[in-house]
Order: structure tokens, then sequence, then C-alpha cells
């Protein structure tokens, strides 16, 4: 086995190993996209459901989650931006 260090499964003693810590396979920006991408398809798709059913709560529901999510991403520029600003100083 070429994971094998000392006769044992290396990824069953990575955490045990002090200062190590195992590498992600996807980065953190990465996976923020990821989930920020599909919380948007999903409301996307939450409204189109809304305006084909002819559902007029659905679709107010369908556009404050879409509201609060564009929300949100101005929220995390705006806090990006502000600790950018404290670490210039």
């Amino acid at each position: 086995m070429a994971a094998s260090q000392n006769g044992h499964n290396y990824f069953l003693i990575a955490p045990l190993i002090p200062g190590h810590k195992p590498k992600l396979m996807i980065s953190r920006p990465t996976i923020n996209r990821i989930i920020i991408i599909g919380f948007m398809v999903l409301v996307g798709f939450m409204l189109a459901k809304g305006i084909y059913s002819g559902s007029v709560l659905g679709i107010i529901l369908a556009l404050t989650s879409l509201g609060a999510g564009i929300y949100f991403l101005y929220l995390l520029v705006k806090a990006k931006q502000e600790r950018d600003a404290e670490e210039m100083i």
C-alpha cells in the first residue's frame, strides 16, 4: 500500500499526528461558491414551479428567498470590505 507509513495506514493516523492538518480536496472559496450557486438554482427552480402552477404564495416565497440570498451576498461583500479596510490600518 503506497499510503502506509511505519506499517500503518496514513489516512487513519493522520488526525493523530500533532500539527498535521489534512488538506481538503476543494478549497473553501470553491465550496462557498458551490453552495451559493446551488441555493440560487433551487430558488430559481421554485420560482419557475410557482409561476408554472400559478401559485401566488409560491411566487412570493420564492422571491422572498431570492431577496434574502441577494441581501446575504451584499452583507458578505460588505463585511469582507470592512475586514480588508481594518487590515490596512
